[in-house]
């Protein structure tokens, strides 16, 4: 497909004439800029050099501020900005319009994680969450600046907006000496278009790959028809930040001509990018931001064999609550969290005897409690459901052996957990 239509060509042409450092300085104040983080831990699960472009440490926790603030800044005669967005463009719109001294206005989904709608809030913005999805707010955010005569500013598919992103593609140029593969997490495809028209300008012969989630991965079925497609979602996903049902009309020309490979990760993937990074690099990545890592340690990408390899970690806005549960699922199916089922006497101290042989096994017991419905029970027992702590597979099994020696009917009610 040949890059055509005004918008493609603009941003070409303005990316060609070194307008990425304009953008640069008009937001310096607005942004931050990123630390870039070497990765022993996955650079030597990858067999190559990788560092990590922490966008998640950004101002509002997303690369999006770049592209908000420099949106706003090109505003000539500002009554107020309107957007629709997930959370993070929101966020960085509000914020930047806050610092302009602007009103701003953002649909989100329905289903918007929390933290992502008092984000947005907190920074001023107005929320209307009255969307079905990312582009339904889109939409609705349109009819509201026709309505009002405030600036519409688009998520991904404006030349401005893919200008601010170019900033951080600058930014890897300047701070890594021997680039040779970037990584960068897509949603609509505004981050990945300023980053690879940057670097290919000025280093053509970097790779840059995009990463998708599975659940909703718009890009492959675009590429290959060479017109932006709208998919349907398979299911809801953690990668919530990059869930856009249809490329834009800018990037998607963008993404074809600059951008060499498009790969795919699912949700299980991701999950556990989400809880490496936790662990070894100690980083709250949220979903959309974690899918380059997750490409990465499942080989969907290869690091590369000269030179280093960058994976843009593109935010960091996650609920507590879901991290929680990301961080549990992954120790369970790593058999570190086991949960059990069984019968003790309905009598004083037989719940403390079940706990104290756990705990001479070795099991930390974060959670016990009684069942008395729902189970075939004889008049004199109790059930109990218990959740522990193990070191791992070997010694959960342990610990299930010793019980059942003990006595004990156990059952286990994790799925995830290995049988043993």
């Amino acid at each position: 497909m040949r890059v055509s239509g005004q918008g493609a060509e603009e941003v070409v042409r303005r990316i060609g004439g070194g307008e990425a450092r304009d953008a640069a300085q008009r937001i310096a104040t607005l942004t931050r800029r990123t630390p870039l983080l070497t990765s022993r831990g996955l650079s030597e699960a990858c067999g190559g050099q990788v560092v990590l472009k922490a966008e998640n440490l950004q101002r509002t926790g997303s690369f999006k501020l770049r592209g908000a603030g420099n949106r706003i800044a090109r505003l000539t005669e500002p009554v107020g900005v309107v957007a629709g967005s997930a959370g993070n463009h929101g966020q960085s719109l509000a914020y930047a319009a806050r610092a302009r001294g602007i009103p701003c206005e953002v649909f989100m989904p329905r289903e918007a994680p929390v933290a992502k709608v008092a984000a947005v809030q907190a920074f001023g913005g107005i929320v209307d969450l009255s969307a079905d999805s990312v582009d339904d707010a889109v939409a609705r955010a349109i009819e509201r600046a026709q309505e009002t005569g405030a600036a519409f500013v688009h998520p991904f598919d404006d030349p401005d907006v893919i200008l601010g992103q170019a900033t951080l593609g600058l930014e890897l140029l300047d701070d890594v000496p021997d680039l040779d593969t970037v990584v960068v997490p897509v949603g609509g495809g505004g981050l990945i278009s300023g980053i690879a028209g940057t670097i290919k300008e000025m280093r053509p012969r970097t790779r840059v790959i995009g990463v998708q989630a599975s659940a909703c991965a718009a890009f492959p079925e675009s590429l290959a028809h060479g017109e932006p497609e709208a998919i349907t979602p398979r299911g809801a996903t953690i990668a919530d930040g990059i869930a856009v049902k249809r490329p834009g009309e800018i990037t998607l020309q963008l993404v074809e001509r600059w951008v060499d490979e498009i790969v795919v990760v699912d949700e299980d993937e991701t999950a556990d990018a989400m809880v490496w990074l936790l662990e070894r690099s100690k980083l709250v990545v949220e979903g959309g931001g974690a899918v380059g890592v997750a490409a990465l340690l499942v080989g969907a990408i290869s690091p590369s064999a000269r030179g280093a390899t960058c994976v843009v970690l593109s935010g960091g806005n996650v609920d507590a609550g879901l991290l929680a549960q990301v961080a549990q699922r992954h120790e369970a199916a790593a058999g570190r969290r086991l949960r059990l089922f069984t019968r003790i006497s309905d009598r004083p101290g037989a719940l403390a005897a079940l706990l104290t042989a756990i705990a001479q096994s070795g099991g930390n017991v974060v959670h016990a409690a009684h069942v008395r419905e729902a189970a075939a029970l004889h008049v004199r027992e109790t059930a109990v459901e218990i959740t522990l702590e193990t070191r791992g597979p070997e010694h959960g099994a342990q610990i299930v052996a010793e019980l059942i020696a003990a006595g004990y009917e156990v059952q286990r009610l994790d799925a995830a957990w290995p049988a043993g």
